[in-house]
C-alpha cells in the first residue's frame, strides 16, 4: 500500500518532496501490522516506509520490513553509542498471549513504533545516527544478521572490557583500601533535575491510572446501556401500542448510545491515556539516562583522584632517582589521558542533557497540550450526543405516557 504522508522536516513541519526549495526532511511510517508464525514463535512485523532527500539515504523513498525486536536494536544501539540523550522510549511488549495479538495492542503498538522512530528522525543527533540509516534500508537478512549478533561479554568492544576490568579493581581497590564512595553529583541544576523528573513521573503515572479508569468506565456504561436496550426491547415485544413502540424506540437509543460510548473509550484510550502512557515510559528513559550521568561522573572523579596519587608517586619516585620513574611516568601518562577522556565524556553527557531537557519540555507541552485538547473535545462531543439522543427520545416517551 502507498504511503500518502507528507514527509516532515527536521522541525517536524510537513515539505513537499517536489519542491526543490524543500528543507531537508526524513519522514517514517510504521504501517500493516500482519502477524507471522505460529504458538510461540509468531510475531508481528511492519511495513517501514521512509521518504527523504537525506543525501546519505538510498534514494527519495525507501520501504523495508521489520519486527518489534528490530525496534529494540535500533533503541539499544542508540542508547550505547549517544550518551546523555533521551533516547525515546520502546512500548512494552504483552506478557499475556490472548493479549498479544489482540487487534487493538497491535494498533497500538504500531501507533507507539511510528512515535518511537519519528522521534529519532526529528532529533537533530539521532537522525544522522548509521544505525538509523541500516534500520531504514537494510534488507531484512542484513538486518538478522545484525540483531543476532552475540552481544555477550566475547563480543564487547576491548574499549568495554578495559572499563569493566576497571570497575572491578575500582571496587576491590575501595573494599581493601575502606575508601569512601565519591560524593555523587550534587549541582543546584542537577538536583533540580532529577526533582522534576522524579515528581513528573509520579503526577504522570497518576494522571495515566485515572485515564484508565475513564477508559474503563466508558466501555462498562457502553455494555451496561447495550444490555439495557436489548431488555427494554424485550419487554416492548410484550406489550402492545403505543407502550410497545416507546420501549422499543428506547432500546434502540440505549444501543446507539452503547456504540458512541464504545468508540469514545477507544478514543481516550488512544489519544488521551497512551499519549500518558509514554510519557511514564520516557521519563524511564531519562532517568536511564540520569543513572548514565551518575556513572560518569563517578568514573570522572576516581580517575581523577587516580591521577593525582599516581602524579604524588611519580615526583617521590624522581626526588630518589629510582629506576621505576619511566615506568611510573608512562602509568601516570596513560591514567592521565583516561581521566582526560573521562572528564570530557562527563562534560558532553552534562551538555547534550542540558539540551535535551529543553527540548523535552517543549515537545511534552505540546503532545501533551494536543493530547489535553483531543480528551476536552472528545467528552464535550460525547456528553453533547447522549443530549440530543435522550432529548429527542422524550416527545415520544411522553407521548406514551399521556395515552
Amino acid at each position: 500500500m502507498e504511503s500518502t504522508e507528507q514527509p516532515r522536516n527536521v522541525s517536524g513541519s510537513m515539505q513537499s518532496p517536489r519542491s526543490p526549495s524543500s528543507l531537508p526532511y526524513l519522514s517514517v511510517s510504521v504501517t500493516d501490522p500482519v502477524k507471522l508464525g505460529n504458538g510461540v514463535q509468531a510475531y508481528i512485523s511492519y511495513r517501514v516506509i521512509t521518504k527523504t532527500n537525506f543525501p546519505e539515504y538510498q534514494g527519495p523513498e525507501k520501504i523495508v520490513i521489520r519486527r518489534y525486536s528490530d525496534f529494540v536494536w535500533l533503541r539499544d544501539r542508540l542508547f550505547e553509542k549517544y550518551k546523555g540523550i533521551f533516547i525515546p522510549p520502546l512500548p512494552e511488549k504483552s506478557a499475556v498471549e490472548k493479549f498479544r495479538f489482540s487487534a487493538e495492542f497491535i494498533e497500538m503498538r504500531r501507533a507507539a513504533l511510528d512515535i518511537f522512530v519519528n522521534r529519532i528522525a526529528l532529533h537533530p543527533e539521532l537522525q544522522l545516527s548509521e544505525d538509523l540509516r541500516t534500520f531504514l534500508q537494510a534488507d531484512e537478512e542484513t538486518m538478522d544478521r545484525f540483531r543476532f549478533q552475540e552481544t555477550g561479554i566475547f563480543k564487547k568492544k576491548p574499549a568495554d572490557l578495559m572499563q569493566m576490568l576497571w570497575d572491578v579493581q575500582s571496587k576491590v581497590s575501595d573494599a581493601v583500601l575502606g575508601k569512601e564512595k565519591p560524593v555523587e553529583e550534587s549541582t543546584p541544576d542537577y538536583e533540580k533535575l532529577k526533582h522534576y523528573i522524579f515528581e513528573l513521573e509520579n503526577h504522570l503515572a497518576e494522571a495515566q491510572k485515572h485515564a484508565y479508569r475513564l477508559v474503563k468506565r466508558h466501555r462498562e456504561l457502553g455494555q451496561s446501556l447495550l444490555d439495557f436496550g436489548k431488555a427494554v426491547k424485550l419487554l416492548g415485544a410484550s406489550e402492545g401500542e403505543p407502550t410497545g413502540k416507546a420501549f422499543s424506540d428506547l432500546g434502540t437509543k440505549s444501543e446507539l448510545l452503547s456504540i458512541k460510548l464504545q468508540k469514545e473509550a477507544q478514543q481516550v484510550l488512544m489519544n488521551f491515556e497512551e499519549p500518558l502512557k509514554d510519557y511514564v515510559r520516557y521519563v524511564q528513559s531519562i532517568k536511564a539516562t540520569i543513572a548514565d550521568r551518575g556513572t560518569a561522573f563517578r568514573q570522572h572523579c576516581e580517575l581523577a583522584e587516580t591521577t593525582k596519587l599516581k602524579e604524588i608517586n611519580l615526583d617521590k619516585l624522581m626526588l630518589t632517582r629510582s629506576d621505576k620513574v619511566g615506568e611510573a611516568e608512562i602509568e601516570y601518562r596513560e591514567i592521565k589521558a583516561e581521566s582526560e577522556e573521562a572528564t570530557i565524556k562527563f562534560e558532553r553527557i552534562v551538555k547534550r542533557m542540558n539540551e535535551e531537557i529543553m527540548r523535552f519540555q517543549e515537545q511534552k507541552t505540546e503532545e501533551m497540550g494536543v493530547a489535553f485538547h483531543q480528551f476536552a473535545k472528545g467528552q464535550a462531543r460525547l456528553a453533547n450526543s447522549i443530549a440530543d439522543a435522550w432529548r429527542a427520545l422524550l416527545p415520544k416517551l411522553e407521548a406514551s405516557a399521556s395515552v
